[in-house]
């Protein structure tokens, strides 16, 4: 039944192409947040690899909170949010990593206890830099990444050579 479940979820990714500009295939999630029995499912198969071995979910601004706080909640643990620079009142850390044309940074606030096992979640994985980005913070707080969960992967990017090992429902 989950493979059904999870066929249909897949099914309700909309391919939006030239958004946000021309030559882009955006992926838009929001058909499946609006089912409950596929975001069910998608919530489901993205804690199976990891379930009962992480104490915080960590979520990546912005698509990735969506999914992060129904994994947490769903795994009755808490949530760091992992926020784009100055969105945060006291960020505790920051790591700043390279985009195609420039540079970004992450943030997060000190409320982990050191040693806190962390899954991080975020929607989709492309070239990998912000992910590997949060790899690079979590640790900055204190916590232990035990591994990485996105609802797609966009494998002609190469983000999995950047990031490594990432559990992946869907590819493309």
């Amino acid at each position: 039944m989950q493979n059904a479940e999870l066929a249909r979820a897949e099914s309700l990714i909309t391919t939006i192409p030239d958004y946000p500009e021309p030559g882009v295939l955006f992926r838009d999630i929001t058909p499946l947040l609006v089912d409950a029995a596929a975001l069910r499912a998608v919530i489901d198969a993205m804690i199976e690899p990891f379930a009962g071995r992480f104490d915080v979910v960590a979520g990546i601004e912005a698509r990735g909170f969506l999914l992060a706080g129904a994994v947490a909640t769903a795994a009755q643990v808490g949530l760091v949010p992992i926020r784009k620079a100055g969105k945060l009142p006291r960020p505790a850390a920051s790591v700043s990593y390279a985009l195609e044309y420039g540079t970004a940074t992450i943030e997060a606030h000190d409320d982990m206890t050191p040693g806190t096992r962390v899954l991080l979640v975020d929607d989709i994985l492309a070239t990998g830099g912000t992910i590997q980005a949060a790899h690079e913070l979590v640790p900055a707080l204190g916590g232990v990444v035990i591994g990485t969960s996105v609802l797609m992967e966009l494998c002609a990017l190469g983000g999995r050579d950047v990031v490594g090992d990432v559990h992946a429902l869907f590819e493309v």
